[in-house]
């Protein structure tokens, strides 16, 4: 269910970055930052479940920052 909630986030923020790229910081810095606290509470367990914990949570970070860019980026390229 998390996968797809984050894929779902990430379709979302790449076509607001498209159409709005100016309104779609505000967004992108906000699911960054609820997964970077999922991060830093999932790090706290004991030994190696700690890393394994706050894996998920980084990964999709980096996928919001990649999708958000990506909607900035092709927006850029375009003609008009």
């Amino acid at each position: 269910m998390l996968i797809v909630g984050i894929v779902a986030v990430c379709v979302v923020l790449a076509v607001l970055a498209f159409f709005v790229p100016k309104l779609s910081r505000h967004p992108e810095r906000g699911t960054r930052r609820t997964l970077g606290l999922g991060s830093r509470a999932g790090s706290k367990a004991p030994g190696p479940l700690g890393c394994l914990f706050s894996k998920p949570f980084r990964s999709s970070s980096k996928a919001v920052g990649r999708s958000g860019s990506a909607g900035r980026r092709a927006r850029g390229h375009m003609p008009f």
